[in-house]
């Protein structure tokens, strides 16, 4: 058996439609795990299944839930679990960051982040987990980012959520582990996607931001799915309650 291998798991990726979602669920697709495929009823997962599709030649199943809505995740647990009978395999990814400064921040603003990025993640994961303690085994990742570890300036509340997910990924790991269930995040540094384009076009935000990382480039899809596909295996039975900085070296110093 190679290293990483998943066949036979079950894996659900929220926030699969595009970017590191996407690239993450295609990676775990390669290494053999049945996917669910997870976005917002809006957005489409044509692409990300066909990826899939072309690849492997398996069919993902799709699962529209909006994570900030508790109903549409009880629904969309209850469906998964009719179809599969477990997931062994969690990547919280939904997200988003939508940048202002403390002095002007709005309820809304702070309730759409904690919603998406903390609240929806720990539902679904409070959900799952029965069925991983059955099994005696499972995995539950969070796609968390540098800015829990550190500040940056014009996003206080989207930095606060994950820091606070990497506190839920302690916890919850201290809890489950005696289960089987190991509990990580991913913090990877600025990667080129639907999110962060449009600051990355900016010329001065990007000389700010490649020269914070000591390898001086930006990470890529793939080598954030390449530390998703490490966690989510048997072979990181012994990594848990831990985040994984995929970062070229922006928070050590």
């Amino acid at each position: 058996m190679s290293l990483f291998d998943l066949n036979g798991k079950v894996a659900l990726v929220t926030g699969a439609a595009t970017g590191l979602g996407q690239g993450i669920a295609l990676a775990l697709a390669r290494q053999g795990a049945t996917l669910v495929l997870s976005d917002k009823p809006e957005c489409s997962l044509k692409e990300t299944f066909l990826l899939i599709q072309k690849e492997t030649e398996w069919e993902a199943a799709l699962l529209p839930i909006d994570v900030r809505d508790p109903a549409q995740i009880d629904e969309g647990v209850t469906r998964v679990l009719a179809s599969f009978g477990r997931v062994d395999v969690l990547i919280n990814n939904a997200g988003i960051n939508r940048p202002k400064p403390g002095l002007e921040v709005d309820l809304e603003n702070w309730e759409d982040h904690y919603q998406t990025n903390v609240r929806g993640g720990f539902l679904l994961a409070q959900k799952l987990a029965p069925a991983m303690i059955e099994a005696k085994w499972g995995r539950v990742i969070w796609i968390s980012s540098q800015s829990g570890l550190i500040g940056i300036p014009g996003q206080p509340v989207y930095c606060s959520t994950k820091g606070a997910v990497i506190q839920l990924v302690r916890t919850l790991g201290v809890e489950w582990a005696k289960h089987g269930i190991t509990v990580n995040s991913i913090a990877p540094t600025f990667v080129e996607t639907n999110l962060t384009r449009r600051r990355l076009q900016q010329p001065e935000f990007l000389e700010f931001v490649l020269g914070k990382i000591p390898a001086g480039r930006l990470a890529t899809v793939e080598e954030i799915a390449a530390a998703a596909i490490f966690l989510a295996s048997k072979e990181a039975s012994m990594v848990n309650c831990h985040t994984l900085c995929v970062d070229g070296g922006w928070t050590a110093w």
